[in-house]
């Protein structure tokens, strides 16, 4: 991993703090690896402000090992990836879902996922199981 990757404790979730056998986040600003392969079950797309006002956006890219996560305020993510200076995210041959009451664009039922990133522009590449109908708590 490189140098700015950078392990945030969960609150709740450290030895420090009593709880065990939880994840740790990892939380990476602009990865040095042009192409990330990650296993996981989805992605939450997101942007967050420029850096400078010369930039783009930044692009966020949470990583979960669940479905919908947005659904579930007790999950955190496994990565968190920080892309600066990005104009546009690319979705490639993915089945995504846009909610329109929050800002997220939604990849579930991922295998795992290709991140690459070429220039000012990301790509997402990934394995994911079609699923058609999703079971619906009443």
């Amino acid at each position: 991993m490189n140098k700015k990757a950078k392990n945030m404790c969960v609150p709740g979730a450290c030895e420090t703090c009593g709880a065990k056998n939880e994840p740790k986040i990892i939380e990476i600003k602009d990865p040095e690896e042009n192409i990330i392969k990650i296993a996981c079950r989805s992605v939450l797309i997101s942007s967050s402000a420029r850096e400078r006002p010369d930039e783009h956006k930044t692009a966020v890219l949470r990583i979960f090992t669940i479905n919908n996560p947005h659904k579930n305020h007790d999950v955190f993510p496994t990565h968190i990836f920080r892309f600066t200076n990005i104009e546009k995210v690319r979705i490639r041959r993915l089945n995504v879902s846009n909610y329109l009451e929050g800002p997220d664009i939604v990849v579930n039922d991922l295998e795992e996922l290709y991140i690459i990133r070429e220039g000012s522009k990301l790509t997402l590449k990934g394995y994911q199981i079609e699923v058609e109908i999703r079971d619906r708590k009443k």
